[in-house]
């Protein structure tokens, strides 16, 4: 099936209207002591949303249950959005800006900033477990296993842990490589198989194993477009301090590759991601292709 990208845009703009109308009901101001206030103000009205595409775009793609998809793409959101919380916080990268505003700790204290990403990601597992049947239980338990090991030490958390070990410390193309899968691209593969997890029938394992290639190859193009626009864009474009890597010290693939050879990978990964597409032999991956596209041209 193929579409042209205004269906694209038709179709992300209805998705993207769903997700923020339940990531409005569901992330509630009723927190005590400012906290709802500080957890709205992490989530809300900003940000791109690639993961939540991705849950709903690979959903599509298996014939999958939408009830369970929409929880599990704001699930997703509120674990990136915990997790930016308290990756811009002094004690990490001690950043400013965030989406085009000062960040949680800057506005509401750091002591808040810690609770509400604490608070953030407690809700995330809240939302794929909800107790009226609207969720197979076995389904819940999928989604809760594929958030857990991307969002934990043998993913987002522990590449996080090594991005600040490496501040100042000279990587190989495959050390960095290897944070970054952890970093950024398991939460982004998690999004594909949480949406192909909601689907009615078990995926064929070949299916099953080819959206896994496509997440990855497409996990780590998003850092390395990251990598890109931090020394090309800035500030007011990208939402957040351009130049911060290179002033941190931070290894990233354009300190160690430059600018051409970086561009040169991130479209190698575009294309890893389109043959994996190919090869998932599913009828109906055209959103999944589009958003691998936004992925690697994107400019903010």
């Amino acid at each position: 099936m193929t579409f042209s990208l205004l269906d694209f845009d038709t179709w992300s703009a209805s998705q993207l209207a769903l997700v923020e109308q339940a990531l409005s009901q569901w992330v509630s101001a009723d927190a005590p002591a400012g906290l709802g206030e500080a957890m709205r103000y992490a989530v809300l009205d900003g940000g791109k949303r690639l993961r939540p595409l991705l849950v709903l775009g690979a959903c599509e793609a298996a014939g999958g249950h939408a009830a369970a998809a929409l929880r599990a793409a704001c699930a997703v959101e509120l674990i990136h959005a915990y997790s930016l919380v308290h990756d811009d916080m002094p004690c990490m990268d001690n950043d400013v800006l965030r989406r085009g505003k000062p960040t949680v700790h800057v506005h509401f204290g750091e002591a808040l900033a810690l609770l509400a990403g604490d608070a953030l990601q407690a809700l995330a597992f809240e939302l794929l477990t909800p107790g009226d049947n609207s969720v197979p239980p076995a389904m819940q338990a999928d989604l809760c296993r594929l958030l857990a090991g991307a969002a934990g030490g043998n993913g987002m958390a522990g590449g996080q842990a090594i991005d600040l070990a490496s501040v100042g410390q000279p990587l190989s193309e495959p050390e960095l490589r290897a944070m970054h899968t952890l970093k950024t691209g398991r939460l982004l593969q998690a999004s594909v198989m949480m949406g192909a997890a909601c689907a009615h029938k078990p995926l064929p394992p070949a299916a099953q194993a080819a959206l896994a290639e496509y997440g990855a190859a497409i996990g780590l193009a998003f850092q390395v477009v990251d990598d890109i626009l931090d020394v090309t864009s800035d500030s007011a474009v990208l939402g957040k301090t351009a130049g911060k890597d290179a002033a941190s010290d931070k290894p990233t693939y354009v300190s160690l590759m430059g600018l051409e050879r970086s561009q040169a990978l991130a479209d190698e990964l575009l294309a890893d991601a389109h043959r994996a597409l190919l090869e998932s032999d599913l009828p109906n991956v055209s959103r999944l292709r589009a958003l691998a596209e936004l992925v690697v041209k994107r400019k903010s």
